[in-house]
């Protein structure tokens, strides 16, 4: 176990870096200057020429290393910067650096994400077993349909039509922002509704694979309750695909949705990020990838060692 997580350490700076120049080399490409106003408006030559040579905006390669050597504390430790893991002001927000949003913005993307993977294992899970224990029965095919619905629905429909009935008509919610509680319930919901209907769906299929080994037809001959068949004995076994499934799908709920965020005028790191794009600002864009590459490296990485301690007969 040792073993794995430091193999999993010293890989994470290589596919960092990897990640690193592919999204450098593609947000280079994109068309347009960050440093035009957003109603066209540029400054002087004199001054967009100094502006362009103070970010290091001029040169592919000069960007590129002052950028990564700020960005992973390499130029700190050589005493080239006075900042550790700075990630450089943001070319469209004035006044702002890009570790300032980041902290503004990550507390608000990670608790809709964690409220939405919560609900999304309670739904996913419930309506799993009961379609997997109850399999061609009505509950079943109701289960079913959920899942499909999930699935196939994208989220801005959904939380378009949560937000005209629940917020709009019946105004039990509100429409936008952030603040208290009513303002997570619709977007959490909206945002679990994908991940929980495939929960749903494996936890289905797994618990009538198990339902039928010889375990637990031992179980029942011994006269174990049939609750405890499902949930003491299937469960456990049914639930390792999900949980291989939990990794990637709690950093990107982590991260937050960008069309549930935006949906909802939440104001998250993926509504920031989405912006970023529009005015190619390259160090807020930058930030956020790796900030999005780091979580999913360490998700994937918890859920390996928790995978081994569920079933320790599994080698990792």
């Amino acid at each position: 176990m040792t073993g794995l997580i430091l193999r999993r350490l010293m890989q994470m700076p290589v596919i960092l870096f990897v990640i690193y120049t592919m999204t450098f080399t593609l947000a280079w490409i994109i068309p347009g200057n960050p440093l035009e106003h957003g109603e066209g408006r540029r400054p002087p030559d004199e001054i967009m020429q100094a502006m362009l040579e103070q970010y290091k905006l001029d040169s592919y390669w000069s960007f590129y290393w002052d950028y990564l050597g700020k960005a992973t504390g390499a130029s700190w430790a050589l005493r080239l910067h006075d900042r550790p893991f700075d990630l450089g002001p943001s070319l469209k927000h004035e006044d702002w650096t890009v570790n300032e949003i980041l902290a503004a913005g990550l507390p608000v993307s990670v608790t809709l994400g964690l409220t939405a993977i919560l609900l999304a294992c309670v739904i996913g899970i419930v309506t799993g077993v009961i379609g997997g224990a109850k399999p061609g029965t009505w509950a079943d095919y109701v289960t079913l349909l959920i899942a499909l619905l999930g699935i196939s629905l994208p989220t801005f429909v959904i939380g378009t039509a949560l937000l005209v009935v629940f917020s709009v008509h019946l105004r039990w919610f509100p429409i936008g922002g952030w603040g208290d509680f009513a303002h997570l319930v619709l977007p959490a919901v909206t945002l679990s509704l994908p991940f929980a209907a495939y929960i749903a769906r494996l936890i289905r299929f797994g618990m009538m694979d198990q339902l039928e080994e010889d375990y637990v037809r031992t179980a029942r001959a011994k006269g174990v309750s049939e609750w405890n068949v499902v949930i003491k004995h299937a469960l456990k076994n049914a639930f390792l695909p999900v949980l291989s499934y939990l990794g990637p799908a709690a950093a990107m709920a982590l991260t937050g949705s960008f069309v549930v965020e935006k949906v909802f005028a939440v104001p998250g790191i993926g509504t920031h990020f989405v912006d970023a794009v529009l005015a190619k600002d390259l160090t807020l864009i930058m930030g956020i990838v790796l900030t999005y590459a780091s979580m999913l490296i360490v998700f994937n990485l918890i859920v390996d060692v928790l995978y081994r301690w569920v079933d320790p007969r599994i080698q990792l």
